[in-house]
């Protein structure tokens, strides 16, 4: 919402929202849709067919955000934030191939990768903005993600205070 928010004050956007057919996604369809009406925002929502196999959902799910982010004709910017950078980095190096999330692919880009999600939560704060998040992402049980999110990265800082100031300058240099 920080995002849409930001984005919305002085450019033209269109907030395209990606439903997964979950309860949590419905419910943030309808939270994003009327903050989009309220505010004049132009809205598309787009549907992920349910699964068919048995993998991995999140990794279903990010391949089907990214055909329909991809099916765009214009860029689409996403709100991956430095945490977002640290995790996927912690994750790609326990499988031996520490990885930055890139700047831009195709058509989308992410331009937020060095801030990090407590400026997003106090943009929302300071401007008076609500904002959902999914409660999945709280339960280290369902994902590796979430498990690094809530037990590993603590550990990061614990030996190294300043853990996001490197991930920062990895990020910094795979801009070059």
């Amino acid at each position: 919402m920080a995002v849409l928010d930001f984005l919305s004050r002085n450019h033209e956007v269109v907030a395209l929202f990606v439903n997964h057919g979950t309860e949590t996604s419905q419910n943030a369809r309808e939270f994003t849709n009327e903050f989009c009406l309220e505010r004049g925002i132009s809205y598309e929502c787009h549907n992920i067919p349910p699964a068919t196999k048995k993998s991995s959902l999140e990794e279903y799910w990010r391949k089907e955000r990214y055909k329909i982010f991809h099916s765009q004709n214009l860029p689409v910017v996403t709100a991956h934030h430095l945490d977002d950078v640290i995790e996927t980095y912690i994750l790609s190096f326990s499988r031996h191939k520490p990885a930055i999330i890139p700047f831009k692919n195709k058509n989308v880009i992410r331009p937020f990768r060095l801030t990090k999600k407590k400026d997003f939560i106090l943009w929302c704060e300071k401007k008076g903005l609500s904002w959902t998040e999914d409660k999945t992402n709280q339960d280290t049980s369902l994902s590796q993600r979430n498990y690094i999110r809530h037990e590993v990265v603590k550990h990061f800082y614990r030996l190294n205070p300043g853990f996001d100031k490197i991930v920062r300058k990895k990020v910094l240099q795979s801009q070059n």
